[in-house]
């Protein structure tokens, strides 16, 4: 069959120069010159062995013949570019809906986010944050991720993620400037904390065998992630999840100055929902690499 198909750009030739009863419209549309339209129409007529056009002094017209072949020619080339269209087109996005509570978002999972979409291009993760425990939220998820296991639906298999300590952290400038000694020294800072872990600052404290502070001032903020901008800005020193710190700590951007001094956090777990998206798996396949990566470093 493929044997028999006419030249194609001379098909083409063909069909802007009867669409239009013109060579050099045919030419100035298919930015040709009018002599590139008539041999092309030449060599067509040679291989199908009919006249298509009527030839007189500047005007052509169509034959019997070639009108028969304009009206099939025309279909099948608009047939041709809406397919090619159709190839082009972009598929849909698959669409995942990864549930966190925003510090863990801005903190932990969007810095990492780049190397997911690299590595799964096809795949948008939309990122929803909430307070609220998975089995409160109203939003439906693919993926959630929380510390502990309270507030999970029963419905769900729970897995263990992220392990998480408490530490203490400073702007390497504010912690040139006013070197910490000891943590008694911290009674001469600025101390700032989340109203979400209010009690992580006294739980340090007592792990470093201080008694309680009056410390200069304190800042309070709604979530961890603005008491770590607050501690980049160099507004004072911090009580955070290492987890929560671990970009800017690995960057220089903070700095812990009592690395030994530490208290446990709890754990971070993530599910799946029942109704998951197949595409979920691939997120958690790369939330486990990850967790090896980090365990590795």
């Amino acid at each position: 069959m493929f044997n028999s198909l006419p030249p194609l750009n001379a098909v083409r030739a063909f069909v802007a120069a009867a669409r239009h009863q013109s060579f050099t419209i045919a030419a100035r549309e298919l930015h040709v010159t009018h002599g590139a339209v008539s041999r092309q129409i030449k060599t067509l007529e040679a291989h199908m062995g009919v006249r298509l056009f009527e030839r007189q002094i500047r005007q052509v017209s169509l034959t019997v013949e070639g009108l028969r072949f304009f009206e099939q020619a025309d279909a099948a080339l608009r047939q041709i570019a809406a397919a090619a269209q159709l190839a082009m087109r972009q598929p849909p996005a698959r669409v995942i809906r990864i549930n966190v509570r925003p510090s863990f978002a801005v903190r932990w999972l969007i810095p990492r986010l780049p190397d997911f979409v690299a590595q799964y291009p096809g795949i948008e993760p939309h990122v929803h944050t909430s307070t609220l425990p998975p089995d409160k939220v109203t939003d439906s998820f693919d993926v959630a991720i929380r510390r502990g296991l309270r507030g999970w639906p029963a419905s769900l298999q729970v897995r263990p993620f992220l392990e998480d300590e408490i530490c203490v952290v400073g702007a390497p400038g504010l912690l040139d400037a006013h070197p910490l000694a000891d943590p008694s020294s911290l009674a001469s800072c600025v101390l700032l904390w989340s109203k979400t872990r209010k009690d992580d600052w006294d739980a340090w404290l007592r792990r470093a065998g201080v008694g309680p502070i009056k410390p200069t001032s304190q800042m309070q903020f709604d979530h961890v992630h603005f008491v770590l901008q607050a501690t980049l800005d160099g507004l004072g020193i911090a009580i955070t999840p290492i987890s929560l710190a671990s970009n800017d700590l690995a960057a220089g951007r903070l700095r812990c100055p009592f690395p030994d001094l530490t208290i446990p956090a709890t754990r971070y777990y993530y599910a799946t929902a029942r109704d998951a998206v197949p595409e979920a798996r691939y997120f958690v396949e790369w939330l486990e690499s990850e967790l090896a990566r980090q365990n590795a470093d």
